[in-house]
């Protein structure tokens, strides 16, 4: 047996140090073959006793340090009963699930050569454990082989020092002829209590919308099948007890890290077991084993928490990991110009984005040669002459004259047929056979399967970083894949942009497709935040936000304050409402501000103060979500990992029910602690329709963490798409 105690957040989770000391030994030896890693308050406990692949005993709430006698205990307790018409041994699923044990559910290994070997029964040779000490979580790697298959299966499952526990399978091909793999996927069991599900659904400018249902029998199967994660991807598919919320109910979550064709699934069969899980969905053909020739699964990541705070909490761990620096303030050119580039204009915005204190320039989409709309240009990643004479020099160097660095769109992955490039090379344009996929947007998807293409948008972006010494991309990719080979495709831009950021180590980039239509682990290792909407309408942005959460820490996930009348959706909205949700992301600005007047830069110019005097350690805070009754009143925070302060905002999201909302409990913060709690300007007069504020709001009142959590405070009535916000210091 091997055991790893972890309560550290700290650390590289995503390999074993030199150090480390490695365990190694063979399955199927009774008690010794029991695995038991324990990371942050997370136990995961595995048999790997063999012959058949590890199944999962326990994945969730701590367990006490068990000994082999307590883990074969835990076995044995473990199996059913055999009931009539059943199995003789009753079936257990293993990490990939495998019919040829009894397993009436998704199979792990969808696949067959030339019509045999389409059920394989893998057989466990080797089981390592790598134990990389206190505090640091462990990892197990298994190898197995079907002989008669003619297939060898290595698994990886590493149980990061935050309680992440992360999921990889390598299928190879030993025998002569090919196998064709139609798809694998990895799965977690969970327990009978989980009973209801959460996933997401969504739409351009409405991601991450959230959609909850009863855990029934059957399988609950989100397929994404547009090419990149996509608008309405699942995100995380959460199982759940009963009337689980952000403080409360055990959840366990699924995500896959893939920017490509994704499945994430829950499934409960008659007999009562459920799963959860995921992977890659390849269509049929896609890939193909020659002999010696391996399958790779992207990482499929499970996250259990008490409550979805403390699942998101272990996320951001993870994410963080390796992470650091300052997240500069941005000014997007974007809904203050569109294609409408003037050097004239965007130095006068320039000035007008210093005066507020940004720290980053982005030039948006119009800078390149044909483009004055969305029609034409896409792919000829040449400066245009016509609008730039001399290049973008002459505003770059104003832009740095103001101290700030410059950064600039592209969209590497597509291609306008009204291009140069479409027009040189028809052939480049990703196709089905002989035809092309209907346009979207006016554009094609340019193929980087094809080295020739892959090498020239190479060339491109590394001839404009270098030039312009660029410190920051925009990647956008604002189509759907239809009708494309898109596995070899995504491994092209990720080894795209692995290839560039290699050659420029400072450079940072912005996932971006169509707003957040590619938010995921496999982007985000190599992206430094996402593009979260293009909606930055406040109140859209509140619930946007709040639900790519679950997953991203807030300094990663974009997000911008944009004209008083929102571009997307027309509401006209307070200064306090769409800085104040840009406070709780990485900030940024939107909006023509030549065109503001001098009373909204100077409020604007607070707000980015206030951002700039709190970013060090919001960034490395805890999300905090309360539970409330009322759905139309939303609080949300963020705690410092000391617990000496925290900054919370109460927003109205519509007109309460009540004419009173209530208490708001104010969760997260150290019980034995006292602590004043007081508004925070410039997010301090919110509308209200009081007659008297509440009487603690003039002077703040001092209480302790536990009476914050566990009785709250007197929320002002506010009038709806209206925000407070409030910082608590230690006493």
């Amino acid at each position: 047996m091997a055991i790893v105690e972890a309560v550290a957040e700290g650390g590289d989770p995503h390999s074993p140090g030199a150090g480390d000391e490695v365990t190694e030994r063979s399955a199927g030896r009774g008690a010794d073959g029991f695995v038991h890693l324990q990371a942050s308050g997370v136990s995961l406990v595995l048999d790997c006793r063999g012959p058949r692949l590890p199944r999962v005993l326990h994945w969730g709430r701590p367990l006490l340090r068990a000994s082999d006698a307590d883990l074969s205990a835990l076995a044995l307790a473990s199996l059913p009963a055999t009931v009539p018409n059943s199995l003789d041994t009753p079936a257990s699923v293993a990490v990939v699930p495998e019919s040829a044990t009894g397993w009436f559910g998704l199979p792990g290994v969808l696949g067959h050569r030339d019509g045999r070997h389409w059920s394989p029964l893998f057989e466990t040779e080797h089981v390592g454990v790598h134990d990389r000490g206190a505090g640091e979580g462990g990892e197990v790697a298994v190898l197995a082989s079907d002989a008669g298959c003619g297939l060898s299966l290595e698994l990886r499952l590493d149980l990061t020092a935050g309680g992440v526990l992360r999921m990889r399978a390598v299928l190879r091909n030993t025998a002569p002829g090919w196998y064709t793999l139609d798809g694998l996927v990895m799965a977690l069991p969970v327990p009978a209590e989980a009973t209801e599900l959460l996933d997401f659904t969504g739409r351009w400018s409405r991601e991450r919308d959230p959609q909850r249902r009863a855990f029934s029998a059957g399988a609950h199967v989100r397929d994404g099948r547009r090419g990149r994660t996509g608008s309405d991807a699942s995100f995380i598919l959460v199982a759940g007890e009963k009337g689980f919320g952000f403080r409360s109910g055990q959840v366990w979550g699924v995500h896959v890290g893939w920017s490509g064709n994704h499945r994430t699934y829950a499934e409960r069969l008659p007999t009562g077991d459920s799963v959860v899980g995921g992977g890659e969905l390849l269509q049929s053909g896609e890939v193909r084993l020659a002999p010696g020739v391996s399958y790779e699964t992207p990482w499929v990541y499970a996250a259990h928490g008490d409550g979805l705070d403390e699942m998101a909490a272990r996320f951001h761990r993870l994410v963080r990991s390796g992470r650091g620096g300052r997240r500069p303030v941005i000014v997007n050119t974007w809904e203050a110009v569109y294609f409408d580039h003037d050097l004239g204009r965007l130095t006068a915005l320039v000035d007008a984005a210093a005066e507020v204190g940004a720290e980053r320039f982005v030039l948006d989409d119009g800078w390149f040669r044909g483009r004055r709309d969305d029609r034409a240009g896409l792919g000829d990643w040449f400066v245009d002459e016509t609008r730039w004479p001399e290049g973008l020099h002459p505003l770059v160097e104003r832009v740095r004259a103001r101290g700030m660095d410059f950064g600039l769109w592209v969209e590497p992955e597509m291609v306008n047929p009204d291009s140069d490039l479409a027009r040189a090379h028809p052939d480049w344009i990703m196709a089905t056979e002989c035809r092309q996929p209907p346009p979207v947007r006016h554009q094609q998807v340019l193929d980087l399967r094809r080295q020739e293409a892959y090498d020239y948008i190479l060339e491109r972006l590394d001839t404009l970083v270098r030039e312009y010494r660029i410190a920051f991309l925009k990647w956008d990719h604002n189509r759907d894949l239809v009708d494309a080979g898109v596995h070899e495709q995504t491994r092209a831009v990720y080894r795209l942009m692995d290839e560039l950021r290699a050659r420029h180590p400072g450079l940072e980039i912005e996932s971006c497709s169509s707003g957040g239509a590619r938010v995921d682990l496999g982007i985000l290792e190599r992206t430094d935040r996402v593009w979260a909407s293009d909606c930055i309408d406040g109140t859209e942005r509140q619930a946007i936000q709040r639900w790519t959460a679950l997953l991203l820490p807030p300094e990663l996930i974009g997000s911008h304050v944009g004209s008083a009348r929102a571009h997307t959706t027309g509401r006209t909205q307070s200064l306090a409402l769409r800085a104040g949700t840009a406070l709780f992301g990485h900030f940024g600005i939107e909006w023509d501000l030549t065109a503001a007047s001098g009373e909204e830069r100077a409020e604007l110019r607070r707000w980015v103060q206030l951002y700039k005097r709190m970013r060090g350690w919001l960034h490395r805070g805890l999300v905090v979500r309360a539970d409330h009754p009322d759905p139309a009143l939303w609080l949300h925070g963020i705690v410092s990992a000391d617990r000496d302060q925290a900054l919370f905002s109460v927003v109205a999201m519509a007109t309460g029910a009540r004419t009173q909302p209530g208490r708001v409990r104010i969760p997260g913060l150290d019980p034995h602690r006292r602590y004043r709690v007081r508004p925070l300007a410039p997010g301090d007069s919110p509308g209200t329709t009081a007659v008297a504020p509440n009487p603690w709001l003039a002077e703040g009142v001092v209480v302790t963490g536990q009476m914050l959590a566990e009785v709250g405070l007197s929320a002002p009535p506010l009038h709806p798409e209206q925000l407070l916000l409030l910082h608590i210091t230690k006493a």
